[in-house]
């Protein structure tokens, strides 16, 4: 992005415009974490590809064996979800600065702040409409 560029995401009132650098920032944050995510899945995933294929037919297991394996392919597949959401996140954000819209509350359309954008880059909610979503 160019400094104009930069400059023209949204802020809060009272807030410096977005530098280039600030964005720069921002983007490698989500960049390296979007590299972790992948990462991540992958090894997750191939993990969790071993405990489908070990669930087998029960023979040679005891009852809590089976419940242990059960219960960890369940957390594992819930691990790998929120992962994945994640990552969601992270490529929904980045799609978000390339069409000039990061910055915008998807709820209100109000500017969601650039101290909080530069505290939680994957942020989609402005602090008010972020409250009232966890309050429900």
């Amino acid at each position: 992005m160019s400094q104009i560029e930069a400059q023209a995401l949204v802020v809060v009132d009272g807030e410096d415009p977005w530098t280039e650098e600030e964005l720069a920032e921002v983007i490698a944050e989500l960049r390296e974490q979007q590299g972790h995510s992948l990462a991540f899945l992958t090894a997750q995933e191939a993990e969790l590809s071993g405990l489908m294929k070990d669930s087998g037919d029960g023979a040679g297991h005891d009852q809590a064996d089976m419940g242990a394996t059960s219960f960890e392919r369940d957390h594992e597949l819930t691990v790998v979800s929120s992962e994945r959401d994640k990552l969601a996140q992270i490529e929904r954000a980045l799609g978000r600065i390339d069409h000039g819209t990061y910055g915008v509350c998807e709820s209100c359309g109000q500017p969601i702040g650039k101290m909080r954008l530069m505290a939680f880059p994957r942020a989609t909610l402005c602090m008010t409409c972020k409250q009232r979503e966890e309050r429900r």
